[in-house]
């Protein structure tokens, strides 16, 4: 079976880009709030029910795991838009710029997969998705760290690309799941 991972992860977009813009409509930019540990712990409480959820197999409140991969998608758009914002933009910004910095956000995540899809030969398509799972929470606990270390870091990328891996992450766990 030939497989297009670009256009399968246009798909996926599609359907977090609908839902983001729609919230981004119903609440305008309150997200503007959140520092990036709130970001980044809001990203966690998402991957950590899908691993809960993986384990139990069964959700007590009803959704399962791939609106919360739709969400640590969004919230990964969000906090590097939020690394780019300054304390001084406002809080409250006009819909266009927000849907034009998310489309930069996720064009360059996208560019970024399609690189290292490239270098690593698709390796994700031979993953379990309970190990993007891991992956995308490990990510979370090397954020948090550098958080913690007030961004400084000796050997390791920023935090940027840490939220790059966990959106492409989160889309490859769509994919294998069969959003479209």
């Amino acid at each position: 079976m030939q497989t297009n991972t670009a256009v399968e992860f246009d798909e996926v977009i599609a359907v977090c880009r609908s839902l983001f813009l729609k919230k981004t409509k119903d609440y305008g930019t309150a997200w503007r709030i959140l520092r990036p540990s709130s970001i980044t712990d809001q990203i966690f409480i998402k991957a950590q029910r899908i691993r809960t959820l993986e384990e139990k197999k069964v959700s007590k409140v009803g959704e399962g795991i791939i609106p919360e991969y739709i969400g640590i998608i969004n919230y990964c758009a969000i906090a590097m838009m939020q690394l780019e914002l300054s304390e001084t933009d406002p809080l409250e910004m006009p819909f266009e710029k927000v849907e034009r910095l998310f489309e930069e956000k996720i064009t360059e995540t996208r560019d970024l997969m399609l690189a290292k899809n490239h270098d690593y030969g698709e390796a994700w398509r031979d993953m379990r998705v309970s190990s993007l799972t891991d992956l995308i929470l490990m990510k979370i606990f090397r954020v948090k760290q550098i958080e913690d270390n007030e961004g400084q870091t000796l050997a390791s990328e920023g935090v940027k690309a840490n939220y790059q891996d966990m959106l492409n992450y989160s889309v490859f766990a769509l994919i294998k799941l069969g959003v479209k």
